[in-house]
Protein backbone atom coordinates (compact mmCIF):
# COMPACT_ATOMS: atom_id res chain seq x y z
CA UNK A 1 0.00 0.00 0.00
CA UNK A 2 1.32 3.25 -1.18
CA UNK A 3 1.23 7.06 0.73
CA UNK A 4 0.69 10.13 -1.15
CA UNK A 5 3.53 12.56 -0.45
CA UNK A 6 3.44 16.12 -1.33
CA UNK A 7 6.92 17.83 -1.76
CA UNK A 8 6.62 21.40 0.12
CA UNK A 9 10.20 21.87 -0.37
CA UNK A 10 9.68 24.72 -2.83
CA UNK A 11 7.26 26.58 -0.32
CA UNK A 12 8.63 29.58 0.80
CA UNK A 13 9.00 29.37 4.61
CA UNK A 14 7.02 32.41 5.46
CA UNK A 15 4.14 34.81 3.93
CA UNK A 16 2.31 38.09 4.58
CA UNK A 17 -1.44 38.39 5.25
CA UNK A 18 -3.49 35.28 6.08
CA UNK A 19 -1.73 32.78 4.41
CA UNK A 20 1.55 33.15 7.14
CA UNK A 21 1.45 32.00 10.73
CA UNK A 22 2.55 35.30 12.52
CA UNK A 23 -0.56 37.05 10.85
CA UNK A 24 -2.83 34.28 12.80
CA UNK A 25 -1.04 34.87 15.77
CA UNK A 26 -1.29 38.78 15.65
CA UNK A 27 -5.05 38.06 15.01
CA UNK A 28 -5.33 35.63 17.68
CA UNK A 29 -3.75 37.82 20.41
CA UNK A 30 -5.89 40.70 19.28
CA UNK A 31 -8.92 38.79 19.59
CA UNK A 32 -7.75 37.73 23.19
CA UNK A 33 -6.49 40.78 24.33
CA UNK A 34 -9.71 42.62 23.03
CA UNK A 35 -11.82 40.22 25.19
CA UNK A 36 -9.50 41.63 28.07
CA UNK A 37 -10.60 45.07 26.94
CA UNK A 38 -14.34 44.25 26.68
CA UNK A 39 -14.40 42.45 30.25
CA UNK A 40 -13.14 45.74 31.70
CA UNK A 41 -15.80 47.65 29.57
CA UNK A 42 -18.35 45.38 31.16
CA UNK A 43 -17.36 46.19 34.65
CA UNK A 44 -17.53 49.71 33.87
CA UNK A 45 -20.67 50.03 32.47
CA UNK A 46 -22.18 47.52 35.47
CA UNK A 47 -20.39 49.66 38.22
CA UNK A 48 -22.66 52.37 36.18
CA UNK A 49 -25.72 51.30 36.29
CA UNK A 50 -25.06 50.90 40.80
CA UNK A 51 -24.73 54.16 40.68
CA UNK A 52 -26.92 57.57 40.65
CA UNK A 53 -24.01 59.90 39.99
CA UNK A 54 -21.24 58.83 37.59
CA UNK A 55 -18.28 59.61 38.44
CA UNK A 56 -18.93 59.21 42.48
CA UNK A 57 -17.82 62.42 44.24
CA UNK A 58 -15.19 63.32 41.63
CA UNK A 59 -15.05 66.21 38.85
CA UNK A 60 -15.55 64.72 35.46
CA UNK A 61 -11.74 63.43 33.64
CA UNK A 62 -10.18 66.54 31.26
CA UNK A 63 -10.65 65.61 27.44
CA UNK A 64 -7.96 68.17 26.24
CA UNK A 65 -4.59 65.69 26.56
CA UNK A 66 -7.05 62.44 25.25
CA UNK A 67 -7.83 64.12 22.57
CA UNK A 68 -4.61 65.31 21.37
CA UNK A 69 -3.32 61.43 21.84
CA UNK A 70 -6.01 59.88 19.64
CA UNK A 71 -5.19 62.55 16.75
CA UNK A 72 -1.76 61.54 17.25
CA UNK A 73 -2.65 58.04 17.01
CA UNK A 74 -4.83 58.21 14.43
CA UNK A 75 -1.87 60.06 12.51
CA UNK A 76 0.24 57.53 13.29
CA UNK A 77 -1.89 55.17 11.39
CA UNK A 78 0.09 56.37 7.95
CA UNK A 79 3.58 55.69 9.04
CA UNK A 80 2.26 52.23 9.99
CA UNK A 81 0.36 51.66 6.39
CA UNK A 82 3.63 53.03 4.43
CA UNK A 83 5.70 50.70 6.79
CA UNK A 84 3.39 47.42 5.78
CA UNK A 85 3.37 48.48 2.11
CA UNK A 86 7.18 48.79 2.21
CA UNK A 87 7.82 45.05 4.03
CA UNK A 88 5.21 43.45 1.29
CA UNK A 89 7.99 45.13 -1.20
CA UNK A 90 11.01 43.76 0.90
CA UNK A 91 12.03 47.56 0.48
CA UNK A 92 14.58 47.57 3.31
CA UNK A 93 15.37 51.61 2.90
CA UNK A 94 11.39 52.12 3.40
CA UNK A 95 11.26 50.05 5.85
CA UNK A 96 13.65 52.09 8.15
CA UNK A 97 12.90 55.10 7.08
CA UNK A 98 8.68 55.01 8.05
CA UNK A 99 9.15 52.01 11.51
CA UNK A 100 11.75 55.11 12.31
CA UNK A 101 8.90 57.53 11.80
CA UNK A 102 6.34 55.38 13.76
CA UNK A 103 8.14 54.62 16.62
CA UNK A 104 8.53 58.41 17.03
CA UNK A 105 4.98 58.34 17.14
CA UNK A 106 4.58 55.00 19.55
CA UNK A 107 6.88 57.54 21.46
CA UNK A 108 4.99 60.36 21.79
CA UNK A 109 2.01 58.21 22.63
CA UNK A 110 3.54 56.94 25.54
CA UNK A 111 4.63 60.59 26.52
CA UNK A 112 1.21 61.79 26.06
CA UNK A 113 -0.71 59.20 28.05
CA UNK A 114 1.30 59.82 30.97
CA UNK A 115 0.57 63.43 31.15
CA UNK A 116 -3.22 62.06 30.38
CA UNK A 117 -3.30 60.02 33.81
CA UNK A 118 -3.31 63.36 35.94
CA UNK A 119 -6.08 64.65 34.23
CA UNK A 120 -8.21 62.09 34.86
CA UNK A 121 -8.94 63.82 38.18
CA UNK A 122 -8.84 61.19 40.74
CA UNK A 123 -6.84 58.38 42.12
CA UNK A 124 -6.58 54.80 41.46
CA UNK A 125 -7.59 53.38 44.67
CA UNK A 126 -10.46 56.81 45.36
CA UNK A 127 -13.66 54.04 44.83
CA UNK A 128 -15.30 51.28 41.99
CA UNK A 129 -14.78 54.37 39.61
CA UNK A 130 -11.76 55.01 39.83
CA UNK A 131 -10.29 51.80 39.56
CA UNK A 132 -12.44 50.75 36.88
CA UNK A 133 -11.41 53.64 34.61
CA UNK A 134 -7.37 53.30 35.87
CA UNK A 135 -7.17 49.28 35.17
CA UNK A 136 -8.58 50.22 31.71
CA UNK A 137 -6.79 52.53 30.70
CA UNK A 138 -3.84 51.34 32.22
CA UNK A 139 -4.22 47.86 29.65
CA UNK A 140 -4.33 50.01 27.12
CA UNK A 141 -0.93 51.99 28.13
CA UNK A 142 0.47 48.44 28.56
CA UNK A 143 -0.20 48.11 24.83
CA UNK A 144 1.20 51.16 24.13
CA UNK A 145 4.47 50.85 25.95
CA UNK A 146 4.79 47.27 24.29
CA UNK A 147 4.48 47.95 20.85
CA UNK A 148 6.74 50.93 21.01
CA UNK A 149 9.27 48.21 22.44
CA UNK A 150 8.28 46.08 19.45
CA UNK A 151 9.36 49.02 17.25
CA UNK A 152 12.03 49.55 18.81
CA UNK A 153 13.75 46.04 18.67
CA UNK A 154 12.39 45.96 14.85
CA UNK A 155 14.16 49.36 14.08
CA UNK A 156 17.25 48.45 15.34
CA UNK A 157 17.04 44.73 13.64
CA UNK A 158 16.37 46.27 10.40
CA UNK A 159 19.53 48.48 10.84
CA UNK A 160 21.64 45.24 12.25
CA UNK A 161 20.79 41.94 10.65
CA UNK A 162 20.06 40.40 7.45
CA UNK A 163 16.67 41.58 5.49
CA UNK A 164 15.37 38.22 5.29
CA UNK A 165 11.62 37.84 3.57
CA UNK A 166 10.71 36.56 7.59
CA UNK A 167 11.62 39.71 8.85
CA UNK A 168 10.31 41.51 6.55
CA UNK A 169 6.84 39.77 7.41
CA UNK A 170 7.72 40.66 11.04
CA UNK A 171 7.52 44.55 10.40
CA UNK A 172 4.46 44.21 8.46
CA UNK A 173 2.46 42.45 11.28
CA UNK A 174 3.62 44.93 13.63
CA UNK A 175 1.77 47.46 11.86
CA UNK A 176 -1.13 45.26 12.15
CA UNK A 177 -0.54 44.87 15.83
CA UNK A 178 -0.22 48.79 15.88
CA UNK A 179 -3.57 49.61 13.90
CA UNK A 180 -5.27 47.57 16.86
CA UNK A 181 -3.76 49.49 19.74
CA UNK A 182 -5.12 52.82 17.60
CA UNK A 183 -8.50 50.98 17.05
CA UNK A 184 -8.82 49.78 20.79
CA UNK A 185 -8.52 53.57 22.01
CA UNK A 186 -11.51 54.95 20.33
CA UNK A 187 -13.97 53.25 22.61
CA UNK A 188 -11.75 53.19 25.88
CA UNK A 189 -11.35 57.31 25.13
CA UNK A 190 -15.30 57.62 24.39
CA UNK A 191 -15.86 55.11 27.82
CA UNK A 192 -13.12 57.47 30.06
CA UNK A 193 -13.40 60.61 28.63
CA UNK A 194 -17.22 61.02 27.41
CA UNK A 195 -19.13 58.37 29.33
CA UNK A 196 -18.84 60.32 32.83
CA UNK A 197 -20.36 63.09 30.79
CA UNK A 198 -23.16 61.80 28.67
CA UNK A 199 -24.02 58.90 31.70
Amino acid sequence: MSRAAVDVSGLEDSAFGHKGLIWWGTVGYMVIEGSMFLIVFVAYFYLRLRESVWPPSLPNPDVFMPTVNLLVMAVSCLPAHVVKRAAERCDIHGVRRWLLVLTVFATATVVLRALEYPGLNCRWDDNAYASVTWVLLSLHTVHLATDMVDSYVLLAMAHRKPATRKRFVDFAENSLYWYFIVTAFVPIYLTVYWAPRWL
